[in-house]
């Protein structure tokens, strides 16, 4: 394997590449490689993917979907979190009169 020509490939095919974290679609590979993953990742990185045939890059549908599913995503973990903030109290019917007194007192 020539490196020189790998090299001057991956940079040629990264200076191609206009966004600074591509989304790219892994391909299936033989040594594993699940075909349709969708990932972002550095612009070198996914040169490289690209000249060794790992990946492609996404397309503007593509794209869309998968920037609509992180704020769905987002969203989720967001209502997630405030779901885990809300906080209650188990209080007796002894307890409640309790705590009513006072507030029935500094009105009269």
């Amino acid at each position: 394997m020539d490196l020189q020509l790998y090299y001057s490939k991956i940079r040629e095919v990264e200076a191609k590449i206009a966004d600074e974290f591509p989304l790219v679609i892994s391909n299936e590979t033989t040594d594993g490689g699940r075909d349709g993953r969708r990932t972002e990742v550095p612009r070198r990185l996914a040169a490289k993917m690209l000249v060794e045939g790992q990946a492609r890059l996404a397309n503007s549908d593509e794209i869309k979907v998968y920037r609509a599913l992180l704020a769905e995503a987002k969203k989720m973990a967001e209502q997630a979190a405030q779901a885990a903030k809300l906080q209650f109290t188990v209080v007796s019917t002894a307890d409640l009169e309790r705590l009513k007194a006072p507030a029935r007192s500094s009105k009269d």
